[in-house]
């Protein structure tokens, strides 16, 4: 059954669900399928076996000292952080073996520098990237592998890998072993059976060689005579008896089972015919829903065009009231504008004019306040002592210093008086 086609918005596409036409403006797509959710589960599959191909586990865990992923890494939700790093790395390493140089990503790199890079790899290669780059943020996802299938195809053709024509191995036919079947009943078991009958009877017997030794030559003797027709001396009322006696024996049992072909078929017989006899009880009817089905359906169409062209006025007037509505919302939406941009400049001056204010309040209370000139005069005082202060202890400290002048000045001359008198004395004597 094809895929129904569904109206969808751009807008509802941003998260690749397709939405309703209430949703949105509206362009036609087609849905997806239902199995298109597990096709990232096989794009995975196939990334893996080429990753194989590539000797990823030697050139690129070994050497990265990473985990080798399993079959569906990239298409399940296990840790974002180290799959989208496990992502970059891998999409590096297959654009090297690609043949272009790319630089190894870091785990502490600009993510959205690093998946631009890789995109605008992916579309130098001819590839289309028609996602948003958020898409490959989450390192997991249809996006993902996509991406990473798309470089291990361009790894696997720079290589020069080509697919080749699977070569099946000869197996030797053994001979099969047919097990026999009881309910299978072959001509060559009865005469076995037969045979063997014969066999283990043939001791209660005299032995035909023998008889016919005997009578050889009486038979013959009798040739020449005219052979009298064979008329039995059996009663028939004894050979109903002993024909019911012998039969119970004579009846050949065949067990059925149901894993013989056979039973199948005729199975399939009846089922065959059972379905064509209820086919033509049944087609009456869906024929009749059919007809009954489609004069209806003419009837709704008929119905239809003729509430159409009634209505066709009423139609004309309603776009006409859709479209003056939109224009109503448009300069709703302009005159809102208008009252937000001069709603935000109001705030901005009451912001301004409570600064003011504040100022003048500050200003004012300054102004009216006679504390700072009590502290002028307080502080005025305070210099007066402490110059006071200051001339007292200059005075002591000239005193002192005159003192010490003096002083030393007595000192000087009281020795020069000293060093002057001893001269005459010595002298004298």
């Amino acid at each position: 059954m094809t895929a129904a086609l569904a109206v969808v918005t751009t807008s509802g596409l941003e998260d690749g669900v397709p939405r309703s036409r209430g949703e949105g403006t509206g362009e036609v797509v087609l849905e997806r399928g239902p199995g298109a959710a597990y096709h990232m589960f096989v794009v995975m599959e196939d990334l893996v076996e080429k990753l194989k191909l590539l000797r990823y586990e030697e050139e690129f865990l070994r050497k990265s000292n990473l985990k080798a992923p399993s079959r569906h890494y990239f298409a399940l939700p296990t840790n974002p952080g180290e799959q989208f790093y496990m992502f970059c790395t891998l999409a590096a390493w297959l654009i090297n073996k690609a043949g272009r140089p790319f630089e190894q990503p870091q785990e502490y790199d600009d993510p959205n520098a690093t998946i631009s890079n890789i995109l605008s790899e992916l579309r130098s290669f001819g590839r289309t990237a028609d996602f948003p780059p958020s898409k490959l943020k989450s390192g997991y996802g249809e996006h993902v592998c996509y991406v990473l299938d798309c470089f291990a195809e361009e790894a696997l053709k720079y290589i020069g890998f080509t697919w080749k024509r699977p070569i099946y191995p000869v197996e030797e036919l053994e001979e099969e072993s047919v097990a026999e079947d009881d309910a299978e009943l072959t001509l060559n078991k009865v005469d076995e059976e037969f045979v063997e009958e014969e066999t283990d009877n043939e001791e209660n017997f005299i032995d035909l060689n023998v008889l016919k030794a005997q009578t050889y030559h009486l038979d013959m003797n009798e040739t020449a005579k005219q052979e009298d027709i064979l008329e039995s001396t059996t009663d028939a009322a004894e050979w109903s008896l002993e024909v019911e006696r012998v039969l119970p024996q004579l009846k050949v049992t065949i067990r059925t089972d149901n894993k013989d072909w056979r039973i199948h078929v005729d199975q399939m017989h009846q089922h065959k015919s059972g379905i064509e006899s209820a086919l033509k009880e049944a087609k009456g009817f869906l024929d009749k829903l059919h007809n009954e089905i489609t004069r209806t359906l003419e009837k709704i169409g008929s119905r239809e065009k003729y509430i159409n062209n009634q209505l066709e006025n009423l139609v004309q007037e309603y776009r006409a009231a859709q479209a003056q509505l939109s224009e109503a919302k448009e300069r709703y939406q302009q005159g809102n504008g208008g009252v937000t941009e001069r709603t935000r400049l109001l705030s901005e001056v009451m912001e301004e004019l409570e600064k003011v204010k504040q100022e003048m309040e500050e200003k004012g209370s300054s102004m009216t306040d006679g504390a700072p000139l009590v502290k002028i005069k307080q502080s005025l005082t305070k210099l007066k002592q402490e110059t006071v202060e200051m001339d007292i202890r200059i005075g002591i400290v000239e005193h002192t210093l005159l003192q010490s002048k003096l002083k030393e000045k007595s000192n000087m001359t009281r020795n020069m008086h000293a060093t002057v008198i001893p001269e005459p004395a010595t002298g004298f004597y």
